[in-house]
């Protein structure tokens, strides 16, 4: 008898008891997950790209270990030789490359006070900085001025700009990823399924911030086309990026059904976008994306501040202008690529956790044909 009654007790405290205490924590969450569109549950090999290398990290170089706090953007600075790059302690900061990675110098430039993401660079010499929490900046002086551009269209501040692009006519184009979530709290905008996305534009001469799509999925990523008629920005959640027309304001499909989960899209002056993807397509990213219970279920176990989307099999994709998949740079062991920038023969990889940003020589580790 006292071995049953351990054994009932056991079972009540062990099984019973937390499956009580987890129903009746689903029940009374107020979170809410919607199902996400038809097309991007859709699985198949139609965006992989002929060539691929699916060892990205075989012979890459680190660039700035210890140095870089998550280096989320990179923009390279042509005249200069510099790199600039935004990390989560709030410092822009300007990386010279040397031909050994071990003789790069990191200067920590200019803090914003919040978390600098997405970086380019204005018609007049300006660092354009998309600071989640601050807005969009505009640093100027060699960093002696930082002025705050626009923090809200609409009447709806930003609460996560993300990434932005300067056209040829001084006109900033960017992105609020979520105008309900902050840049700590965006994994669950993905799990809630909810548009809360914009893409707009910030004109320096009129002083305007113009709304020119709503309702996007995660906004994040934008470039500008060469023939500065439109923009290519990326929808994280539903692994798809889409063609923005300046004039008319059109859209259209640029790629989806991506392997992974699109950040930021670099333009690289000869002919081709590069699409970094924080994480590929797993087993659990699939069943999430599909049940809303789950995402439910997921963001409850991430309020108590555990992770459980793994994040696996990052890497970066090359496509011509037309969106087709040409080359796919990867690895199954790699997480949290955010940024792909080509400058000369090397792939600059940023990352939204590691300490470094990574460096591959594309000539001696290409992609390759996997058929051959």
């Amino acid at each position: 008898m006292p071995a049953l009654i351990f054994s009932s007790r056991f079972l009540f405290f062990t099984v019973t008891l937390p499956l009580l205490v987890s129903i009746a924590l689903y029940r009374l969450d107020t979170f809410d997950p919607a199902h996400h569109p038809a097309d991007s549950l859709v699985y198949s090999n139609a965006s992989i790209p002929p060539l691929i290398n699916d060892k990205l990290l075989t012979g890459a170089e680190f660039i700035g270990v210890g140095l870089l706090n998550s280096p989320e953007d990179i923009a390279y600075h042509v005249d200069s030789g510099l790199i600039y790059t935004g990390c989560v302690d709030g410092w822009v900061k300007r990386v010279k490359v040397a031909e050994s990675v071990n003789d790069s110098v990191v200067e920590d430039w200019v803090n914003t006070g919040g978390r600098p993401l997405g970086i380019a660079f204005g018609i007049h010499g300006e660092v354009i900085v998309a600071d989640a929490y601050k807005g969009l900046l505009n640093i100027s002086g060699d960093g002696k001025k930082t002025e705050l551009l626009t923090d809200e269209a609409d009447g709806v501040r930003f609460k996560l700009t993300d990434a932005v692009v300067v056209a040829d006519n001084g006109v900033l184009y960017f992105t609020d990823g979520s105008y309900k979530y902050n840049v700590h709290q965006f994994i669950f905008d993905i799990l809630e399924g909810k548009p809360y996305g914009r893409l707009l534009s910030f004109d320096p001469t009129t002083r305007l911030t113009r709304v020119l799509l709503s309702g996007l999925y995660f906004a994040n990523g934008v470039s500008m086309s060469p023939d500065q008629t439109h923009l290519v920005f990326c929808e994280t959640p539903i692994r798809k990026c889409s063609k923005y027309y300046i004039n008319g304001g059109r859209v259209e499909v640029f790629i989806q059904g991506l392997p992974g989960y699109p950040d930021n899209i670099r333009y690289d002056g000869d002919g081709h976008y590069w699409i970094a993807m924080p994480s590929g397509v797993t087993t659990l990213w699939k069943l999430a994306m599909k049940y809303p219970f789950l995402r439910k279920i997921t963001a409850i176990v991430a309020k108590y501040g555990y992770e459980p989307m793994f994040m696996e099999n990052a890497g970066v994709m090359k496509v011509d202008l037309e969106g087709n998949p040409i080359a796919y740079y990867h690895d199954q062991t790699l997480s949290h690529i955010t940024t792909g920038v080509k400058i000369g023969n090397y792939l600059y990889c940023g990352s939204l956790s590691h300490s470094r940003i990574i460096r591959l020589d594309l000539l001696k580790y290409p992609a390759q044909n996997k058929k051959l």
